[in-house]
Formats: C-alpha cells, sequence, structure tokens
C-alpha cells in the first residue's frame, strides 16, 4: 500500500510502498477514505511538535474510513462499520491499525471528507470554549486565525453558545468565511490595530488565540477583567512571554488546551465533548468548511496550502 512517510525530521518526506498492516490486539484495521491535516503535521515534519514518534512513521493525525477487519478482542466496532478516529500518526496511507477504543462512530449522514475535518478542530474549540473557558451567553469571544482549521470552529461554536464573536483573519476573502460562520465583528489582522479594535468594540471576554506572538499579545492587552485567554497554537511562530503584571492587575486567567492529552488523563471529557459536537452536525447546527480535497499522490501540495496559509477551514487528503 502507499502511506506518506516522514524518513527523518527535517528531510524530505513522501510517498512510500509498505506492507498493509495487521491489526494487533484491540486494534481495528481501516481502510482510511479520508485524512484530515492539521498545523501540528508541519510541525512533527519537522520534529518539532510536542509529540515524537521515531521515524520512519507515516504522518495524519485525524482519518475516517470504514472497518476492515478487528484484531483479537475487538467486539465493536464491526467489520463494515464508518468511524473516525484521532490516532496521532498513520492517517496519511490506505490502510491502518488503530485503537478500537478511540473508533468514533460516524452519524449516517456525515461524508467521509467531513468526519475527517471533524474531531481535531471542533473537539479542540469545543473543549477550550466549553470545558476550559466556560464561555457565556453574552459575552464576548475574540478569534485570532478565524479562518483556519481550529480557529473557524471557534467562530461557530461560540456563535452556538450565545457569544459575541469578534473575527480576526488575513483579508477579505477569509474574513466573508468567517463572518459565514457567524462571526459579529471582523477585524483584518493585515491593516487592522487588534488592540485598539478589539478595545473600540468593548474589549474581549474571551480569546481563543493558535497564532501566537505580537497577535497573543495584543489580545492579551485588549482583554476585559476577569477575562480568560486560551494559547491553541504558534502558528505566527512566536511563543509569546507572558508578563505576569498584566494578569495581576487585570485579574486575568491563562488556560492552556492540548486537546489530545485528554485522551491519556481525562478521555470521559473528550467522550462527553464529541457526544455534544455529533449532535448538533446531526442536527444540522455544525457545518465543516473543507476548502481542498486532494488526492494522497498530492499529499505535498495540501501541506503546502496549510503552510503557505491559502487554506480556509480544513484542508483534507482522501484516498480515491
Amino acid at each position: 500500500m502507499q502511506a506518506f512517510q516522514i524518513d527523518a525530521f527535517g528531510t524530505s518526506a513522501g510517498l512510500r510502498n509498505i506492507p498493509r498492516p495487521k491489526p494487533g490486539p484491540g486494534e481495528v484495521l481501516l481502510r482510511i477514505a479520508a485524512c484530515g491535516l492539521n498545523f501540528a503535521d508541519l510541525l512533527m515534519l519537522k520534529g518539532e511538535y510536542q509529540e515524537r514518534p521515531t521515524p520512519p512513521f507515516t504522518l495524519g493525525m485525524e482519518v475516517a474510513g470504514t472497518v476492515e477487519s478487528v484484531g483479537d478482542g475487538v467486539t465493536a466496532p464491526a467489520v463494515g462499520t464508518r468511524i473516525a478516529v484521532f490516532a496521532g500518526t498513520g492517517g496519511l496511507a490506505e490502510w491502518g491499525c488503530f485503537p478500537a477504543d478511540r473508533c468514533v462512530l460516524l452519524p449516517d449522514a456525515m461524508p467521509f471528507d467531513h468526519a475527517a475535518a471533524f474531531m481535531v478542530a471542533y473537539g479542540t474549540s469545543h473543549l477550550a470554549l466549553d470545558h476550559r473557558a466556560h464561555l457565556k451567553p453574552g459575552e464576548t469571544l475574540l478569534v485570532t486565525g478565524a479562518a483556519g482549521g481550529v480557529g473557524l470552529t471557534a467562530v461557530e461554536i461560540g456563535h452556538l453558545m450565545g457569544a459575541r464573536v469578534i473575527a480576526c483573519a488575513r483579508g477579505a476573502d477569509k474574513l466573508e468565511v468567517a463572518r459565514a460562520a457567524g462571526a459579529d465583528h471582523l477585524i483584518d489582522s493585515t491593516t487592522a490595530d487588534l488592540r485598539a479594535e478589539v478595545k473600540a468594540l468593548g474589549g474581549a471576554d474571551v480569546v481563543y488565540d493558535p497564532v501566537g506572538g505580537d497577535t497573543f499579545m495584543a489580545a492579551l492587552r485588549a482583554t476585559n477583567p476577569e477575562g480568560r485567554l486560551i494559547p491553541i497554537g504558534f502558528a505566527g511562530g512566536g511563543v509569546p512571554q507572558i508578563p505576569a503584571n498584566l494578569l495581576l492587575v487585570k485579574n486575568l486567567s491563562v488556560l492552556g488546551v492540548y486537546w489530545g492529552a485528554y485522551a491519556g488523563f481525562r478521555p470521559q471529557a473528550l467522550t462527553d465533548s464529541l457526544r455534544t459536537l455529533l449532535g448538533w452536525y446531526e442536527q444540522g447546527r455544525l457545518h465543516p468548511h473543507v476548502s481542498h480535497a486532494l488526492p494522497l499522490d498530492r499529499t505535498e501540495d495540501a501541506l503546502a496550502l496549510l503552510r503557505d496559509r491559502k487554506s480556509t477551514g480544513k484542508v483534507v487528503v482522501t484516498m480515491g
């Protein structure tokens, strides 16, 4: 089978012909239909992600497909079941083996490209805004990088939770995508003074920031007393050093969120969150935005769309 593999960190990755795997105890063999890409995949290519698998390994964190066979001890999901799974690695391949207890059953109406674009982005945003920040109806939510994979879902979920949403993104086209997802106010990060614009709108009660760097610092200074700031990632390249005196004088809270870690120390939080999100999807209240779906042999092009910030929402690789 074909798989997009990393041979060594920082070197070129590409398609390799490798043996089709067989499921071990507690695993399912998935015929993969689609794999969602994440900014974390770019970090993993360089060995800069918080988890560093030993090369060679197959890239791809979240997948969707059909169970083709099961290993010893697996009673569910059954062969033929449509599932999604957050695997961390192994998704950019035609087949993959994954733990059965991480598999999530898909609604009948959910296509595989939506399923592959769903778990990480929606899961991260919902866990951050609901479980960590306790976002309340009527509060003002500032989302930076608001047209990206996680940012756009934060706009959509914040709107569903009753917040007034300020979306900050690069350029009119990306801002229009955020507006369609439920943003009430739009800020163009290429031309506007983020701090001044947010303060003019009354300040932010909750900040959801996947960008980092100067953007985080500007948002910090525009946050209202007792506000909560959620650093989701550092797509802008800089990890902000937060001055504790600002946290003190404004009674601010900074809340770290690493969604994948919850599978280890509080899996019930993930389960409850995903149940809520899939229910919203079945009710027609969530609308995953996949700006590009490319075949496996164009994985390098798909990753370049993320790297060059030419995508909105999610980029998905399909297996044909």
